[in-house]
């Protein structure tokens, strides 16, 4: 059956003489303004209780420091301070000391004898977080004759937990890891009502978002409010952990105060009124990425650069005509500012400010003699742009791509190979040429995020995109080849998320590519889309959810009593 697209396109006039006359007939997509309006725009952190604070946090990460490095009495409590302190954020501070407790946890694997479901399961998980590919058949002990999980599991609440939690870290043909997380999953949905906090909360919160899929800084911030409920807390711990958290806000907050004023000078609201107001958003995505102190230059970077592919999207997707279109995509591809009287007006402000953005970044990395990496950086946005062009002919065309023709391009549309190759841009010394070489030759794990990227989007947003004109989705496509009704599209594309996210962590195991903080900033893109696009596009609409949780780390500190 075909799928009809609704089309509403431009009439064909030149760009100056269409924009001058205000004869053309434009797209709309109504988006709502930021909701934010001025409140980010001014910070001005107390420096004296800046400073006294840190001196703080020196001390109580001095006190964290040796009880990671005390001698080994009882491993398991080690594995314990061990998730404790990741969970809580703070891992960052002591990352030498955790890989030396972990390297030696995997040394030690076969002297593990323990039976209990629990310990194995962090064991397991935490390994598996660290890169270490440990097997994962230690899971057969707790499987009866006929191959299912035992029943007498269902009574050990906090061992499914544990074990629903390693789950997520499986990679392919682990089917042991399959069967349990189909397991706990169901009897952690039947039990999740009956428990007492703060398991039950723990418990509702792991079927919504698994440690694997959520953003860190989010994740940090929820288990504040769980682990003081823990008759075993480390109250010193958790007192650093806050104390950091609500420093590294301030930070946050300056930054971006920054942005804020960045983008409030361009006047897109203004002059751009057909394109979404998400700066604060894209801040928010990029703290995804990275939320350490050392990634400032990083952020800054990726927010500008986010925000202006946002703008952009919008001139392909909603109101640019395909003459229009046609010139811009020449000007980026030209990368020369005597390309501006070529354009209509409106797209002069975009393309001006977009080059001044990469200008910035090409000031700031000559002084650090590693201009090469803009060259990358463009690179990237020139392909991004060449596939919002083709989607672009695709729509006024109305032409439905089968689904391998639409994902050649939509891979690329879908932002994040761009997205990961200018992740590093800001990053230190860690990333060099060959880094950049791999990372823009789309390597497994840069398509699998973008395959998770462009499906979950197109899932949730694409009845609101095909009622204002746009182009196929995926569940269009997929409809059209295989005569296949919305909910079989769908449920196929789940299946293809699930084995993306399989194909991450197969990624993410030694040994790697490249070092692992470069893998982490793909990764975590990818759970920037688990959590802003699971149940609708949360970016777009600013969905409750997601203006929680842009306050939850921009606005509110946590309370340190």
């Amino acid at each position: 059956m075909a799928v009809q697209l609704p089309l509403n396109i431009a009439t064909h006039l030149t760009p100056n003489a269409a924009h001058a006359s205000g004869a053309v007939n434009r797209r709309s997509a109504d988006y709502r303004p930021s909701i934010w309006g001025d409140h980010f725009l001014s910070y001005t952190p107390n420096s004296m209780e800046m400073d006294n604070k840190i001196a703080e946090v020196r001390e109580l990460k001095d006190q964290v420091k040796k009880m990671l490095e005390a001698p080994v009495t009882n491993p398991s409590e080690k594995l314990e301070l061990v998730n404790a302190i990741q969970r809580l954020g703070v891992a960052y501070h002591f990352e030498n000391e955790i890989e030396a407790i972990l390297h030696q946890v995997m040394r030690n694997t076969l002297d593990h004898h323990d039976n209990d479901l629990y310990t194995v399961a962090l064991r397991f998980r935490l390994l598996r977080q660290q890169g270490y590919n440990i097997s994962c058949h230690m899971f057969n002990k707790f499987k009866d004759r006929e191959g299912n999980f035992q029943d007498c599991l269902v009574d050990d609440v906090r061992g499914m937990l544990s074990l629903y939690e390693a789950s997520y870290l499986r990679v392919h043909g682990e089917d042991v890891l399959d069967d349990a997380l189909s397991f706990t999953t169901t009897h952690l949905g039947r039990v999740a009502s009956h428990l007492s906090p703060p398991l039950s909360e723990e418990v509702s919160h792991a079927l919504n978002q698994p440690i694997r899929k959520g953003l860190p800084r989010l994740e940090s911030r929820h288990y504040m409010s769980i682990y003081p409920q823990d008759p075993s807390h480390n109250q010193l711990l958790l007192t650093f952990a806050k104390l950091d958290f609500n420093l590294l806000q301030q930070l946050h907050k300056k930054e971006l105060s920054d942005i804020a004023r960045w983008w409030k000078d361009l006047e897109f609201a203004k002059k751009l009124p057909f394109a979404r107001d998400r700066v604060i958003e894209c801040y928010f995505w990029i703290l995804g990425v990275y939320f350490e102190p050392e990634y400032l230059l990083a952020r800054r970077t990726m927010t500008k650069v986010i925000a202006m592919t946002s703008a952009i999207d919008d001139i392909y997707d909603v109101y640019g005509t395909l003459e229009e279109l046609e010139l811009f995509t020449e000007a980026v591809e030209r990368w020369d500012i005597r390309m501006l009287d070529q354009l209509p007006e409106y797209m002069q402000v975009c393309y001006k400010a977009l080059l001044d953005v990469y200008s910035e970044i090409e000031a700031e990395m000559t002084k650090q003699r590693k201009s090469y990496r803009t060259d990358y950086a463009k690179q990237a946005m020139k392909t991004q742009v060449r596939a919002y062009m083709e989607e672009a002919k695709w729509f006024h065309k109305q032409k439905i791509p089968t689904m391998d023709e639409y994902m050649e391009v939509a891979l690329v549309s879908s932002g994040y190979p761009m997205l990961a190759t200018t992740s590093y841009v800001g990053m230190g010394d860690i990333v060099n040429k060959n880094s950049f070489d791999w990372v823009i030759s789309n390597p497994k794990i840069v398509r699998a995020s973008a395959v998770l990227s462009r499906l979950m989007d197109d899932v949730v947003s694409h009845k609101f995109e095909q009622k204002r004109g746009h182009v196929a989705s995926a569940v269009e496509c997929y409809m059209k080849q295989f005569g296949a009704t919305e909910e079989e599209a769908v449920n196929e594309f789940r299946k293809d998320i699930s084995n993306a996210w399989k194909d991450i962590n197969k990624e993410c195991l030694c040994p790697t590519k490249v070092p692992m903080p470069l893998l982490e900033r793909v990764l975590n893109l990818t759970r920037v889309m688990d959590v802003v696009y699971k149940v609708e596009d949360g970016y777009t609409h600013v969905s409750t959810e997601v203006k929680d949780f842009v306050a939850s780390l921009l606005i509110n500190p946590v309370p340190l009593q």
